[in-house]
């Protein structure tokens, strides 16, 4: 089973592209700013829900 840092941190990262995007055409660089610090947010927290995948997997019987 997936964790669900892993959701979220991919669902913020999308979420963090598209305010970065958005930020683009509406030249507003707040926005732009947010988006990517949101992208950035959401890909440590996509990692650490591997890690914590990998440690389950790893003392996982069979």
């Amino acid at each position: 089973m997936v964790d669900k840092d892993r959701v979220d941190g991919s669902a913020k990262n999308i979420g963090g592209k598209l305010k970065e995007g958005v930020g683009n055409v509406t030249g507003d660089s707040k926005m732009q700013t947010e988006g990517k610090a949101d992208q950035a947010e959401g890909k440590i927290q996509n990692t650490i829900g591997g890690i914590k995948d990998s440690i389950k997997d790893a003392f996982k019987k069979d």
